[in-house]
Formats: structure tokens, C-alpha cells, sequence
């Protein structure tokens, strides 16, 4: 078996937030034939079927947020998992809307429901990041992961939830590759950055700071000097006719310059 999380917070309140963007996943998941109905255990609803042969118990932890692992690292002990067999998706503030990455272990990323899977089921279980953006300033994100998605939003989240469902057997068999380039298909993103490095951020455009207090407004690259070897001599006047013409031309050959 393994287990399959998504990260949010429970209630109506929070249904359409971006920071529920995991519950969101494995809703569309738990939409596939042959998964039961939602019920309550482990601190959390779940919902056992079946994916690419292998058996799935989907999981939506009702801790709220900070206390996520509390209730997959208790799903976890019960069926005697490893975090090896655990993957979960969660909203990602440092890829832009639509993007994902996926890897085994790393860092939280400040995220405080990974801090808890962290502490409760150890760091190398597997993590489906999905982007939500950033909102330009530290100051802005608790509003913006506890903001509802946009009308806007739903041109790429619908896409991405409905391919994330349709592909779900790559990512119970671990297929990353052919799930990242299946889910990058279906928002319409065209070479996707190498690795699973965040993409780089637009230049700005003005003296804004970014959200570490660093200048922004700096080109990536300073232009060029015309002439990286150094300045450039003066071309001197030469006669075109006469005696010294002449004999410029006898000392170089009659070659120009």
C-alpha cells in the first residue's frame, strides 16, 4: 500500500484557498473508479482504491495545516509503512502558477504542514509541489496562500488537477519524468526549466526590493562595453595621394590597415 496526501485545511472556510490546493489533488484523484467513499480515520478523511495495480489509501488530514503529520504518520505506523511508501502534494509558493515539481526529501521550504509530515514521519517520503505563486512581498503571503484561487486561476488548475488524475498511475509507479512532462502539457507550459530548480523571476521594472530586502531593480547581466579589449586607437589621417603616400605604401606593401 501507500499512502497519497494532500495538504490543506479542513472546513468551508478554507475550500477554495490556494494554500488547499493539495486537498484539491487528491479530491480529483478519489473522483477515479474503484475509490470508496470519503470516511474518518487517522485524523484525517481518507479513501482506499486501487491504482495501477497497487493499492492506494488517499488521505486529506483534518489537523489543520501545522499538525498535517500528525495523522499520516499515524496511517503510517498502522499499515507498518516506511516514509518511502507516503507521497504527498502540497502548494508551493516559489514555482508559478501551474508548475510542479516532484522529488524525494529536501528541505520544508518554510512550509509548515511539511514541517510536521518532517517530524512525524521522517524527510524521505516523496513531494508533488504545485505552484501557487508568489505575492512579491513576505507581507503578502498569508493573505495570498489563504486567498481563494481566482476565475482566472481555473484556466490552468482545472487542466492540472484533471492531468494530475488522469496520470495518477505515474505517480503511484514513480514515472516523475512522464508526469511532470504530462502535467506541463495540459497547462500549456513549453520547455520546462532543468532539475527542480524554481523558475527565475521576471525583471523589474522599477527600484522595487524583493521580499529578502534585496535590490531588484538590477539587470541580470550589465551591458557590454563596445570594445572589451580596450579602448580603441584613433585612426590617423593618412595622405590618400602625394611623396608620402608613396612611401607609406613602398613600407606596408600597399596594404590598408
Amino acid at each position: 500500500m501507500i499512502i497519497i496526501a494532500g495538504l490543506g485545511n479542513p472546513g468551508s472556510k478554507y475550500q477554495g484557498n490556494r494554500h488547499n490546493i493539495g486537498f484539491m489533488a487528491v479530491d480529483a484523484i478519489q473522483r477515479l473508479p474503484g475509490f470508496g467513499p470519503w470516511s474518518k480515520k487517522f485524523k484525517a478523511e481518507i479513501s482506499e482504491g486501487e491504482i495501477g495495480g497497487e493499492k492506494v489509501l488517499l488521505m486529506k488530514p483534518q489537523t489543520f495545516m501545522n499538525l498535517s503529520g500528525e495523522a499520516v504518520g499515524e496511517a503510517m505506523r498502522f499499515y507498518k509503512l516506511t516514509p518511502a511508501d507516503i507521497t504527498t502534494i502540497y502548494d508551493e509558493l516559489d514555482l508559478p502558477p501551474g508548475r510542479a515539481r516532484i522529488k524525494t526529501g529536501g528541505g520544508h521550504g518554510g512550509h509548515n504542514g511539511v514541517k510536521s509530515l518532517d517530524a512525524h514521519c521522517g524527510k524521505e517520503y516523496r513531494r508533488l509541489r504545485l505552484g501557487i505563486g508568489h505575492p512579491g512581498s513576505k507581507e503578502q503571503v498569508h493573505n495570498h496562500v489563504l486567498g481563494d484561487f481566482a476565475k482566472s486561476d481555473q484556466v490552468w488548475l482545472t487542466p492540472l488537477l484533471d492531468a494530475l488524475a488522469d496520470n495518477a498511475a505515474m505517480l503511484v509507479k514513480a514515472e516523475d519524468s512522464q508526469l511532470m512532462n504530462k502535467l506541463a502539457l495540459a497547462v500549456g507550459v513549453k520547455g520546462e526549466p532543468d532539475g527542480d530548480k524554481p523558475a527565475k523571476p521576471a525583471k523589474a521594472t522599477g527600484a522595487a526590493k524583493s521580499p529578502d530586502g534585496a535590490d531588484s531593480a538590477k539587470p541580470q547581466n550589465p551591458p557590454q562595453e563596445p570594445y572589451p579589449s580596450g579602448p580603441r586607437r584613433a585612426r590617423p589621417n593618412l595622405p590618400a595621394s602625394g611623396p608620402m603616400a608613396d612611401m607609406l605604401k613602398k613600407m606596408f606593401g600597399g596594404k590598408g590597415e
